[in-house]
């Protein structure tokens, strides 16, 4: 089967939640599925913190396991700076699973230092 434009969004949605509700369940009940944003888009995933309270903006992307890691990673940079966030980090459809645990994360060492507590 071809993937359309709407197979595609659907395929969006349906990895979004499912990211969402596993990171409600193992994390924080808070989090939650954004609706869209348009130009000033502020991730796909709202309500993740780090301990001090910052926000980190989720980018998911469901591309039948193709990574476009540049672009992606600079789309999650942008819509954290959209959400005064402190990183930005792309989670990835991995081919194969559907597991939420076994997807692929997709982030700068910037973003990974600022997640481990260290300073940018």
């Amino acid at each position: 089967m071809t993937r359309t434009r709407a197979t595609a969004r659907q395929a969006g949605t349906a990895f979004e939640t499912l990211i969402a509700n596993h990171l409600a369940t193992v994390i924080d009940d808070r989090i939650e599925r954004r609706t869209l944003g348009g130009s000033r888009d502020r991730g796909d995933i709202a309500g993740v913190r780090l301990a001090d309270g910052r926000r980190v903006v989720l980018e998911c992307k469901d591309y039948g396991g193709r990574i476009a890691a540049t672009t992606w990673v600079r789309e999650a940079q942008a819509e954290a700076s959209n959400d005064a966030a402190a990183a930005g980090v792309v989670i990835a459809k991995r081919r194969g699973t559907t597991r939420p645990e076994e997807q692929w994360v997709l982030m700068t060492v910037a973003e990974l230092v600022t997640l481990l507590g260290g300073a940018r």
